[in-house]
């Protein structure tokens, strides 16, 4: 669903995205092949819909610091090696005054975090492949979705996204 701006606001279920077209709040700008079928009457699944008026969005809007997310954005991968990631570190550790924040918390393998232990990373001759930076709405949107619609990629590249 898109606001009236073109933004994305984020996934809504089909049915809402139809019954925002039929009440004309909202405005269908590409369909998918299926079709929803009532008792009289069938209609095109919509696929993305735009909003007939703007919706106000808080830009001071925080993502919350979770296993999940931080495996999101970090696709899955140790930062440190590039390994597939089981754990999440915290780059300065929480021993050392390190903040458990995003900007201070990657994902990481078993062999990297158990090398790391308590240490910085340059003491545990690790380094970071990029800098943990706290991910925008939209950028965990696009990796937690796994069934992008090609139609919705015009819409999500005019966000910042390094997904």
């Amino acid at each position: 669903m898109l606001n009236a701006t073109f933004e994305p606001l984020g996934v809504v279920a089909s049915r809402r995205a139809l019954v925002l077209v039929l009440s004309e709040r909202a405005e269908m700008l590409h369909s998918t092949d299926r079709v929803i079928h009532s008792a009289r009457f069938s209609f095109p699944e919509p696929s993305v819909v735009k909003l007939s008026y703007y919706v106000r969005v808080p830009r001071a809007r925080r993502i919350a610091l979770n296993r999940t997310a931080v495996f999101l954005r970090d696709s899955f991968r140790c930062q440190y090696c590039g390994a597939a990631a089981e754990n999440i570190d915290h780059v300065v550790p929480r021993s050392r005054g390190g903040a458990h924040a995003w900007e201070n918390v990657v994902a990481s393998c078993r062999r990297c975090n158990t090398r790391k232990e308590d240490h910085l990373p340059h003491e545990a001759g690790l380094s970071l492949e990029r800098r943990p930076t706290q991910p925008s709405s939209f950028e965990l949107l696009r990796v937690a979705s796994t069934g992008v619609q090609p139609d919705w990629e015009a819409y999500l590249a005019t966000t910042s996204l390094t997904a």
